[in-house]
């Protein structure tokens, strides 16, 4: 989780300047050191708490989502939301975002096209910690204001409807900038437009710029999903391998063919370890296994590689401060 790299683009500091707050005071409140703002690369848990500071000091959410979402100006946007601005069409914009989404984590965006309705539902990679509702909420407001701004067609362009799992403050300010309906406390977060409305040409179409901006951004994308390919492979083998025994990093080095000293470092550049991943693996099978009531207890701790109960069991406790059969017990009942 806190392994992430997020980059903040220039143009939210500049953006909430413009609102009247002051950056140097959303970083204090955030607990984190005043650099940020001139160096601005932080982890996960960083950039949820600059999100909360921000959250805290407009008071509001739905006055926060919508003030961020209208007062950022098209020319502080960063590279991968310039590529969706300067789009064919809403179609292009959307597809662009989703996609260049996935340069910049936490969160990832999932379009779906159906009948005459489009939705395009907000993911965390890590669904363990969801992010703020105002992450949550500037996120699916920028896509329709992308819309708006690119097709030129500012407030006549709606939302067919708006669904939030959490709380976001004002919600008939909200339903005012969306020009819909919204729900709160639902299972998800989603935005639906219309699907005639992704046909629209955008007023702000770049053929050219485009040809600078998508083969970098493409380039960039294709070395990160490289790099996340060998935390899945190590996944994936760790997965195989972890029944009665511990897989050493010789060892599955040796399966994808390189050196345990470069699969540590290609580790590191993607900002986890092999301990990390392990533990993560170990944990995550565990959580799989016991929702199975045909195991026993100590057929599980030897499905994911401990010698004996008792280690499985203090392993258990600090990653869900339970004991496995607690935890089996809340989860059958649940389910």
């Amino acid at each position: 989780m806190s392994h992430n790299r997020i980059k903040i683009p220039a143009g939210f500091w500049t953006g909430l300047h413009q609102l009247g707050i002051a950056p140097n005071k959303v970083v204090r409140k955030a607990r984190l050191p005043l650099t940020i703002i001139t160096e601005p690369v932080v982890n996960t848990a960083q950039y949820f708490s600059i999100w909360h500071a921000y959250s805290e000091l407009i008071g509001d959410t739905a006055k926060g989502i919508i003030q961020l979402a209208t007062g950022f100006e098209t020319a502080h946007y960063p590279p991968a939301v310039l590529a969706a601005y300067h789009a064919r069409d809403y179609r292009d914009a959307l597809t662009r975002m989703v996609r260049y989404k996935q340069l910049c984590p936490p969160e990832s965006l999932r379009i779906t096209e159906e009948d005459e309705y489009c939705t395009i539902e907000l993911k965390w990679l890590d669904s363990e910690q969801p992010g703020p509702s105002m992450l949550i909420g500037i996120t699916l407001a920028f896509l329709l204001e992308l819309g708006r701004r690119g097709t030129g067609q500012g407030k006549h362009l709606t939302a067919r409807s708006v669904e939030f799992s959490h709380s976001m403050g004002d919600v008939q300010s909200l339903e005012a900038y969306f020009g819909c309906r919204v729900q709160i406390g639902g299972n998800c977060n989603k935005l639906t437009l219309h699907r005639s409305d992704l046909d629209r040409s955008f007023v702000s179409y770049n053929a050219e710029l485009l040809k600078i901006l998508a083969p970098v951004l493409d380039q960039s994308l294709d070395e990160q999903q490289h790099r996340t390919s060998i935390t899945r492979m190590v996944k994936w083998i760790m997965k195989r391998s972890l029944t009665g025994g511990r897989p050493n990093i010789q060892i599955v080095a040796g399966e994808l063919g390189m050196s345990d000293r470069t699969l540590q470092r290609r580790l590191s550049n993607e900002g986890t370890s092999f301990k990390h991943l392990l533990t993560h693996v170990r944990h995550e099978q565990a959580r799989e296994y016991l929702a199975d009531p045909t195991l026993d207890i100590s057929e599980v701790a030897f499905l994911i590689g401990y010698e004996d109960q008792n280690s499985f069991y203090r392993a258990f406790r600090l990653w869900e401060d339970d004991t496995p059969s607690n935890w089996r017990t809340e989860h059958l009942v649940k389910t």
